[in-house]
């Protein structure tokens, strides 16, 4: 019991402390300066801007209702870190919210130098996702509303987190200078080059091959709970002589974790290879 406690606790612990980074460049660095972000924390911004509506209330309200479908079309367990992200993420963005109030932190604002609060603000943003994923967590938003998609459309996940950054982020240029949209998207490209070097992978799908005695187990585990397609390829140990499973598979790289959990749990012994995957074509990922 105290191990799957510990277990779940060096999981939990890096997801709050990337969600308290990403929660610090917003408040120190983006809102100040009046850049912009995307996702459902974009539109948190821009209710900020718009109407003074504090960040900390309107992300965790915006994603409320994908929490509620997600549920449904993604099960309990998919859904459980990424609401436990979103949660600490608000309650981060609210302790931050009160240290600016009180006098405690003052955040960085410029009135020349966009360019400094723009990278900065690419780094600490992309440093705190980059650790969220890393560790099987998300913040919510549109991450939600991309795997729906994903499940009933088969429309790649990275195609329509992109194309919903867009449309928030052309929505912004109503409320503020086309030259902080500008800025934006320096932070934006600063972000997910950080991400990347986080991820410790350019792309974000990885290959696994797993050679194991208990194949059918492993697959049918990794179809159940990531809804992901799996191959099995017979196999013969070359020195043993007995008969095995290759298990392949292609996981974006937040859900390498999660895999390996899998495999742990039902054949500690197997033998596993992860490889960079350059682009994928097919169902679940980019489709020509």
């Amino acid at each position: 019991m105290l191990a799957r406690l510990w277990h779940v606790a060096r999981s939990l612990i890096p997801v709050m402390a990337g969600t308290a980074i990403y929660a610090f460049g917003l408040h120190y660095f983006v809102i100040p300066n009046q850049l912009m972000e995307g996702g459902l924390t974009g539109i948190g911004v821009l209710l900020n801007y718009a109407l003074g509506a504090p960040l900390s209330i309107s992300t965790l309200v915006l994603n409320i209702p994908l929490f509620l479908i997600g549920l449904k079309a993604l099960g309990k367990q998919q859904m459980a870190y990424t609401i436990f992200g979103t949660v600490s993420l608000s309650v981060f963005l609210a302790l931050i919210e009160r240290a600016i109030d009180k006098g405690w932190l003052i955040p960085f604002q410029t009135s020349q130098d966009y360019i400094l609060a723009a990278l900065y603000a690419g780094v600490t943003l992309g440093l705190g996702l980059g650790i969220v994923f890393r560790f099987g967590g998300t913040t919510g938003g549109v991450d939600i509303i991309a795997r729906i998609l994903g499940k009933w459309k088969g429309w790649s996940m990275g195609q329509v987190i992109l194309a919903l950054d867009v449309v928030i982020i052309g929505i912004a240029l109503l409320y503020i200078p086309k030259e902080k949209v500008l800025y934006t998207l320096v932070s934006v490209f600063i972000a997910s080059k950080m991400i990347d070097f986080i991820q410790e992978g350019a792309y974000s799908a990885k290959a696994i091959s797993i050679i194991t005695n208990m194949g059918e187990t492993i697959a049918g585990r990794i179809t159940e709970r990531m809804d992901r397609g799996v191959t099995l390829i017979p196999a013969i140990g070359a020195y043993s002589g007995t008969h095995k499973h290759i298990v392949y598979c292609v996981v974006y790289r937040q859900e390498v974790r999660t895999l390996r959990a899998i495999v742990k749990d039902i054949d500690p012994r197997a033998f596993v290879v992860i490889n960079e995957v350059h682009d994928v074509l097919g169902e679940g990922f980019k489709e020509d």
